[in-house]
């Protein structure tokens, strides 16, 4: 017998599917989902906005389609979230900041309109940080939410409320989008999927400029093979984004897992970064796992440094530009309101020179210099998600301690550095569980890299390793 829980963890394409041969019609799989997001929300806090009366309506209407025979999409009648950040026609567009808590969206994004064309029926909005600009879902307007392995810790950021709502059953797929790991950083610490596609491979026109050379919309999901099928379902062209990539990818038949005689690059720390050992062991694994299936692994050459501090601050730079050139007209009427760190970040954009935010192209030249040696002669690149466990879900309960003197870089996140070279696809993938207090059961992520807009490599080496590591799938958090 199949209970509401079971409903709620089936496959987004396992859904789709059971909608299409009329075994589950879209108001069944909407009124379940409701149902979930009632149990789910007042714990979690991963919606700003569920919109069930309209959802309800978009059910009724996918499934009189189904009765008629209509042509369906690849989501038809699946209930899906995207997050607060992105446009949806007549509803609030807060970015989590009271700035914008009158604002409306005027228009769909692209992305919305993919996915309602695809069939799938939106259900509301995640929350984000304010102006989705950090790894921690606090925001000024929604305040924090909270990780279905335990609430005590946050799910990650930017894009938390897409994973906690996917983690939890909420929803079979949900948007998210990713500047410096947004959709990787709450992938790993919710234990689910996150892919960043290639720069330009999902159409991004939500933002007030087209021409950022770091943004990208990207699935959260709960299988690679869900993740596939989000990006089957949004990727472009599109001149609604003049960056878009022109050639879509064949993401037609089975995704394969076959990875023999294919060579990968392991990194676990980048030569630089301090890295929790539970994750260095972790990430082992996986490789070990992948070695098992036929494919070769060998230890990325890190005399000279993959990424080090530097290639953090040269982030951290163009995303201050970015907050400030976006954002900073606000400040001198709503400091009292915003983030503190949205403000700082607005602050150091302002600080930079358009001379040298210039020269932060040289520094980015050599970033990709270094990546693109790592690559050569290689498949993908293997490497942790995250350096350390999640850290509290509420802003006001962090605690920051001095890191050590130990001449390593120490950061939660080893994200950031692969927007710096945004062509190429980073994915991230269960890959193994904390064990020790306070973390017990947290779960463990692995970015696997491809070459520039190789999507499907990425996809093959991830779902491989579902295949090769079973007991990461299909896991349920207890909430």
């Amino acid at each position: 017998m199949t209970t509401d829980l079971d409903l709620a963890y089936m496959s987004a394409a396992d859904a789709a599917t059971a909608v299409a041969t009329g075994r589950i019609s879209p108001v069944e799989l909407l009124d379940n989902t409701l149902r979930r997001i009632d149990d789910v929300q007042p714990a979690l806090n991963c919606f700003t906005a569920v919109w069930a009366d309209e959802a309800r309506l978009e059910a009724q209407l996918a499934a009189d389609a189904v009765a008629q025979g209509a042509s369906l999409g690849p989501l038809h009648g699946v209930p899906i979230a995207v997050k607060e950040t992105t446009p949806v026609a007549g509803r609030p567009l807060t970015l989590g900041s009271f700035t914008h808590q009158h604002v409306v969206a005027e228009r769909d994004a692209y992305v919305t309109r993919a996915l309602r064309r695809a069939g799938a029926v939106i259900v509301g909005a995640t929350t984000s940080p304010e102006f989705a600009h950090t790894l921690q879902t606090d925001s000024p307007m929604w305040g924090a939410t909270r990780n279905p392995w335990n609430p005590a810790f946050t799910p990650g950021g930017s894009s938390g409320g897409s994973a906690a709502a996917v983690a939890s059953g909420c929803v079979y797929l949900a948007e998210g989008s990713d500047m410096g790991g947004s959709v990787r950083i709450p992938a790993a610490w919710s234990g689910i999927v996150g892919l960043k596609p290639g720069i330009g491979r999902i159409p991004m026109d939500v933002l007030p400029g087209l021409f950022d050379s770091i943004s990208h919309h990207g699935p959260l999901a709960r299988s690679v093979s869900d993740a596939r099928l989000f990006l089957a379902a949004t990727q472009g062209p599109d001149d609604a984004d003049i960056m878009s990539v022109t050639t879509a990818l064949d993401l037609s038949g089975q995704l394969s897992g076959d990875v023999r005689g294919m060579r990968f690059g392991l990194s676990v720390d980048y030569g630089s970064w301090w890295v929790h050992p539970e994750i260095i062991g972790a990430v082992h694994a996986a490789a070990d796992c992948l070695r098992a299936a036929g494919a070769i692994v060998e230890p990325i050459d890190v005399s000279e440094p993959l990424f080090t501090a530097a290639d953090e601050t040269l982030w951290i730079q163009l995303w201050g530009v970015f907050m400030s050139a976006y954002f900073g007209h606000l400040v001198d009427e709503w400091a009292d309101r915003m983030d503190p760190d949205v403000v700082r970040l607005i602050e150091l954009g302002n600080s930079l020179s358009a001379t040298e935010y210039k020269r932060l192209e040289i520094a980015r030249t050599a970033t990709w210099h270094r990546v693109a040696r790592a690559l050569a002669g290689r498949d993908a690149l293997l490497c942790p998600t995250m350096a350390t466990p999640p850290v509290s879900a509420a802003k006001a309960d962090r605690v920051t301690v001095a890191a050590p003197a130990d001449g390593l870089y120490h950061a939660e996140d080893m994200t950031a550095p692969w927007n710096l070279v945004a062509p190429c696809p980073v994915m991230s993938v269960p890959c193994g569980i904390h064990m020790a207090a306070p973390y017990a059961g947290m779960p463990i992520g692995l970015q696997i890299v491809g070459h520039r807009w190789k999507e499907n490599t990425v996809l093959l080496v991830g779902h491989a390793l579902e295949v090769a590591m079973p007991t990461m799938s299909g896991r349920r958090p207890p909430v």
